[in-house]
This record gives C-alpha cells, structure tokens and sequence, in this order.
C-alpha cells in the first residue's frame, strides 16, 4: 500500500485518549511501516514495525541486525519493543509549531525505516541456521 500521509495525533499523557489531530503530514516511502503516531505533550512518539510477518528466527536475527544507531547519529531517540509479534520500534523526536520541521522529520525518519529494514533482512538472509 502506498502512503501519501500521516496524521499525528494528540494523546492525553493520564488517560491514554486521543485528544486532536495536530496536522498531517505528506510523507516518503517508508511509511508504511508505520503503526503509530502520537505527540504526548513534548516528543512525537512514531512506532513501526517490519510490516510483515516475520519467522520464528527472523524475530532475534532482525533485533540483532538491525542498525538503531543511524537514528541516534541524527539526534533521534529509539527503543525495541519487544513485547510486539513482529520486530517493533518506538522513535521519539522533538515537536515543532513549524509544520515543516516536523514534515521534514517525519520524511527522514521514514527514510531511514525503509533503508535499514530493507539492510536488515539483506543481513539475516541464510542465517536461518545460527538463530533455530
């Protein structure tokens, strides 16, 4: 499915409800991997995931593969969630009144999502032996 935009949502940091819609904003390619996009007050919290379901051995091989660091060297917070079916992450980024600067935030990150994913599962490919 091709993505022409996401909606960032305010959510209320007590009550876990959705509040108002803060904007929406055009994207790249990248976001379809996307489940979440949230903005609680100081940080946008944008959640993906490999889109896919993924094996048994793919899970750890993937976690293990996968390159957060291009996000930490762009000034972007990001943590695994591990508790998901598939290999998930939580990124987190400053909020801007500036539409632009978050438009352009959301275009990169989605870059980088669909760049490292794609590396990831290049890396894993016939390690199937390594992870059962």
């Amino acid at each position: 499915m091709q993505f022409s935009s996401l909606v960032l949502m305010e959510v209320d940091k007590e009550t876990n409800k959705f509040v108002r819609e803060i904007g929406s904003y055009e994207t790249s390619q990248g976001a379809e991997f996307v489940t979440k996009l949230n903005y609680f007050g100081d940080l946008i919290n944008l959640t993906f995931d490999t889109h896919e379901d993924v094996e048994e051995w793919q899970f750890s091989a993937i976690y293990d593969y996968f390159n957060e660091d291009v996000f930490s060297s762009k000034g972007y917070i990001i943590e695994p969630i591990d508790d998901e079916y598939n290999p998930t992450w939580l990124v987190k980024f400053k909020y801007s009144t500036d539409h632009m600067v978050v438009g352009e935030a959301l275009i990169e990150v989605c870059e980088i999502i669909k760049q490292e994913l794609k590396e990831v599962f290049i890396k894993i490919k016939g390690k199937e032996e390594e992870y059962k």
